[in-house]
């Protein structure tokens, strides 16, 4: 087979290209995570309940679904993949302009003192973001031997975190001229800040986009073959949009004329009421893929890239990876809060969201070393320096921000294991998705069954397992697929709403029995990652693919 041939020709990495690519996914870091500072602004400013200003998450997780699905009707309709037909190259470079533009919007929006405006310019700029992710996934597994992939995306994911790290420190900078804003000045935050901060996002936009369109190293991507057309994909995917549009309304209308005063009792039942819905729309994506598996496995003719069972699966893998990434995150807070926890004040829980984000900074960072034509003593010598590196800048960063981080200094003791966990898994895309993930699913058990500092670490430690896990899924969810490449890369993408219903779907369950034991919902996120890895590996070698052989000697 020519995949197998593939495999065992050396490719050398194009560095050149990879160091342009990589300030990509900086931005998406950056931007992602300083919307954190806008949440309690909007909120303030424009007088919102908890769940209104939520929707500064939603409009830009959102708009990766629509982006994506927008692209694939487009080029469903035309019978050409558009990324492809663009190239990798332009397609990046339209991406970041279109964020631009999305820039611009928010500035309009800030002027004219609208928060659905300020919605609609994050909304744009996460659909840039979109196109861009779905051309800078393919590329970076294009850059050299595809055995080490899961390296070059590490890399940029890496870069992410760096930018999901010092994003807020930077943008409280901009905005208050501290990294450590207070509630009050949150609430006295200027709207010409807001304008001047994003007149600045917006010029680095338009300048990455120029340093793309004008380097010779970033090759062109073009694919001119011809794509099969996808139909029976197309009609799925827009069920999946309806269902998920229908359970979605229920939810969002609970939330519109509540009494001032409720029960326990009342509020217990809406609650269950909100959470059936929210069930309802995981089970419409789930219910949907798993009937494109089986349909597709009879008669692949009209599913396009569909028709490849590693990509369905690793759909679902991508929708549970977010999902967990970001729901640990996104109710941390509230953990930290109970008594059996610490009991620690909303102003002390900062260092361990920092470090729960520099967790997944440590493992890309450790990951990304394989993308080097380093001797074997130097990268095992790296794997050991670069996490302890990592790990004392979070501590140095955060002291420097002036946040107590001495509770988390015992904190190495899990990047200890992290390392001994990168060299067990050896750089094989199967083999550490297994044992990352059943790393984190342990982790979460331990948390789950424990208090205090131990718990706390247990859960911290998720992004730790976390960090390698997009770049393997992606490895192996796009193995094989030839010409179908970026088309499965955008259907991967549309799964990073797992972002925006994972996490309120363990809000939900909070509610009702607790904030920790609601963290059950983890572990079965990591248990499908792990039954993914197994299924998968047994899917490719049957096609002839396996990324798990000894590496080339360019790795």
């Amino acid at each position: 087979m020519q995949v197998e041939q593939n495999l065992n020709t050396e490719q050398k990495n194009n560095y050149g290209a990879l160091s342009t690519l990589v300030s990509v996914f900086f931005f998406w870091g950056f931007i992602a995570a300083g919307n954190g500072v806008f949440i309690p602004f909007c909120k303030d400013y424009f007088h919102l309940d908890q769940f209104q200003s939520q929707l500064v998450d939603y409009a830009f997780y959102i708009a990766y679904y629509i982006g994506a699905l927008l692209l694939f009707i487009i080029g469903s309709s035309q019978g050409k993949d558009l990324v492809g037909s663009w190239g990798y190259k332009k397609s990046i470079v339209y991406g970041l302009l279109f964020s631009a533009i999305g820039a611009v919007a928010m500035i309009i929006a800030v002027n004219s003192n609208t928060f659905s405006g300020m919605l609609v310019g994050l909304f744009m700029v996460a659909l840039g973001f979109s196109l861009q992710q779905t051309a800078a996934q393919p590329l970076a597994l294009s850059l050299g031997d595809p055995r080490t992939g899961t390296g070059r995306v590490s890399l940029g994911g890496g870069i992410n975190s760096f930018g999901t790290m010092i994003g807020p420190i930077v943008v409280s900078l901009l905005l208050f001229g501290t990294v450590a804003a207070s509630e009050e000045q949150t609430k006295n935050l200027g709207l010409d800040n807001v304008s001047f901060l994003y007149a600045g996002v917006g010029i680095l936009f338009i300048a990455a986009a120029a340093l793309f369109n004008f380097s010779k190293k970033v090759p062109a991507g073009v694919s001119v073959e011809a794509v099969e057309p996808a139909n029976k994909a197309l009609n799925i995917l827009l069920v999946i949009t309806g269902g998920l549009i229908f359970m979605f309304v229920p939810v969002f209308k609970s939330y519109i004329g509540l009494p001032e005063t409720m029960s326990v009792d009342e509020k217990t039942a809406l609650e269950l009421y909100r959470m059936k819905w929210l069930i309802g729309s995981l089970l419409v994506i789930i219910s949907g893929l798993v009937y494109a598996y089986q349909r597709s496995k009879k008669n692949n003719a009209g599913w396009g890239a569909m028709q490849y069972p590693q990509l369905i699966l690793g759909m679902l893998g991508i929708l549970a990876y977010v999902g967990v990434e970001v729901t640990i995150q996104s109710n941390l807070g509230e953990l930290l809060k109970q008594n059996d926890m610490g009991g620690l004040a909303s102003s002390q829980i900062a260092p361990y969201i920092s470090m729960y984000w520099g967790s997944l900074m440590i493992g890309r960072w450790a990951g990304s070393i394989s993308v080097f034509n380093l001797t074997d003593k130097m990268k095992k010598l790296l794997l050991l320096v670069v996490p302890l590196l990592a790990f004392g800048i979070i501590i140095g960063i955060n002291t420097l921000a002036q946040k107590d981080m001495s509770p988390l200094y015992s904190y190495i003791i899990c990047v200890f294991v992290l390392i001994a966990a990168f060299f067990i898994s050896q750089d094989k895309p199967t083999k550490t998705l297994m044992i990352f993930g059943t790393l984190g699913a342990i982790a979460m058990l331990i948390g789950l069954f424990t208090t205090g500092q131990i718990a706390v670490y247990a859960f911290l430690s998720g992004g730790l397992w976390c960090s390698i896990m997009w770049p393997s899924i992606f490895t192996l969810s796009l193995a094989g697929l030839g010409k179908h490449t970026t088309q499965g890369s955008a259907f991967l993408i549309m799964m990073i709403m797992g972002g925006g219903i994972i996490p309120p779907l363990q809000g939900k369950l909070a509610d009702l029995i607790g904030i920790h034991q609601s963290y059950w919902i983890t572990v079965i996120c990591f248990a499908y990652l792990i039954l993914f890895a197994i299924v998968v590996k047994r899917m490719l070698s049957k096609q002839g693919i396996d990324y798990d052989s000894a590496p080339t000697a360019a790795h």
